[in-house]
């Protein structure tokens, strides 16, 4: 078979932009902006602070505002809204309540919020529920975290540090920080918003100013590319995914090298990125700096030839789900033979059966459930729509790239 398959724009571009946007010095536009519940949710908190997000079209146009409360923002299981949000609130003038669906209130959270204490907020809480109630501005300075559990929190507290008083300068203290490339991600958006931002391995600086308004362009979502690459890669056919950049800080792009690891063939020309079919052989691979893809990487080396590493991952447990053991006990379930280990998986593919998948609310998980349907009967998936937080309409997408 051959298929092209056109992705929404990428939900991690997208809610770093509204937020720049909304701490911008003018109105501005995020064009082919992904409309999925993340970026809605994360829309509706900045409104709710007194910026306007107008998403009626597909390119949205936001207009900074003078944040105030009292005010409440529903996080969802956005960990992109209840980790950036809060350092804005600190800004506006007044309390504002965050909450979110029950899982979200079990993420890991301190790390943020004892941050943003450090630098002179008032909150109430270390985790989902919790109230940031300022005063309209916020000193800043210099703090040390340990953000080995999510790049978010770095990331959370760049985004909104050119509006401190004293910028904000983060050292991190502790295990390697996961997926740099995410706050690479943070560094250039602040770099195109005319924003001063020093950066190494472990310690950032943005300096106090103005953040200018730009207009921005969204990239497609590579990581939700995975499960339809994935089609040309279990079945034998070839499929195409329009707009892939040359150059990108999404962790998605890792697919290229991963495929191509796995036996496909991996081409990038004008037209896209196009992964062909060949006979897929299980893999050793790190997955430290791209830990979104490994449920759909866990999956294809599940129907792989031969013994699969994945390591690097031990943060992923406190992402939606654990997605480590969600994963071993989803495809054991399914007759797999997967140990869990301390940060990864290890995978000695089997004959599968079918049965149901069961996602957990994550949206990756339901990615892993659809690419193991690729090559094994019976297998449901249990609520599809949990693909909704990045992707609205997956399922209609899925079928046509099947058919």
């Amino acid at each position: 078979m051959s298929a092209t398959v056109s992705l929404p724009g990428s939900k991690s571009l997208t809610n770093r932009a509204l937020i720049l946007a909304a701490i911008s010095d003018g109105p501005s536009v995020v064009r082919r902006a992904l409309r999925s519940r993340d970026t809605l949710l994360m829309a509706a908190a900045l409104t709710s602070l007194g910026a306007t997000v107008d998403t009626s079209d597909d390119d949205w146009r936001i207009g900074p505002g003078a944040f105030k409360g009292p005010a409440s923002v529903d996080c969802g299981l956005a960990g992109t809204v209840m980790r950036f949000v809060p350092p804005v609130a600190a800004l506006a003038d007044g309390p504002v309540h965050f909450d979110g669906d029950p899982h979200a209130r079990t993420r890991p959270m301190t790390s943020v919020l004892d941050a943003l204490r450090g630098l002179g907020a008032s909150i109430d809480g270390d985790r989902l529920p919790f109230t940031v109630s300022g005063n309209g501005a916020l000193r800043g300075g210099e703090i040390t975290i340990d953000a080995s559990a999510s790049s978010q929190f770095v990331s959370a507290l760049l985004l909104a540090g050119a509006r401190f008083d004293e910028g904000v300068d983060v050292h991190h203290d502790g295990p390697p920080v996961p997926s740099l490339s995410h706050i690479d991600m943070t560094v250039a958006a602040l770099r195109e918003h005319g924003v001063s931002v020093e950066s190494s391995r472990d310690n950032w600086r943005v300096l106090p100013g103005p953040v200018r308004a730009v207009d921005v362009t969204i990239e497609p979502d590579l990581s939700n590319a995975a499960p339809f690459l994935a089609i040309g890669a279990v079945t034998g056919g070839s499929v195409t995914v329009p707009g892939w950049p040359a150059t990108t800080t999404q962790a998605g792009d890792a697919l290229r090298e991963i495929l191509t690891l796995m036996g496909a063939s991996v081409a990038l020309a004008d037209d896209g990125l196009t992964v062909t079919g060949g006979g897929l052989r299980g893999i050793d691979y790190d997955l430290h700096d791209v830990g979104e893809l490994t449920p759909a990487v866990a999956a294809l080396c599940a129907l792989a030839e031969g013994r699969s590493t994945l390591r690097g991952v031990a943060h992923i447990r406190g992402h939606e789900t654990d997605r480590l053991a969600a994963l071993a006990t989803e495809l054991n379930g399914l007759g797999g033979n997967v140990t869990e280990t301390e940060d990864g998986l290890v995978i000695d593919p089997v004959p599968l059966r079918g049965g149901v998948f069961h996602t957990y609310a994550d949206h990756r998980m339901a990615h892993a459930a659809v690419i193991l349907g690729l090559a094994v009967e019976g297998v449901l998936v249990e609520n599809v729509g949990t693909t909704a937080k990045t992707f609205t309409d997956f399922p209609a997408a899925w079928t046509r790239a099947l058919h």
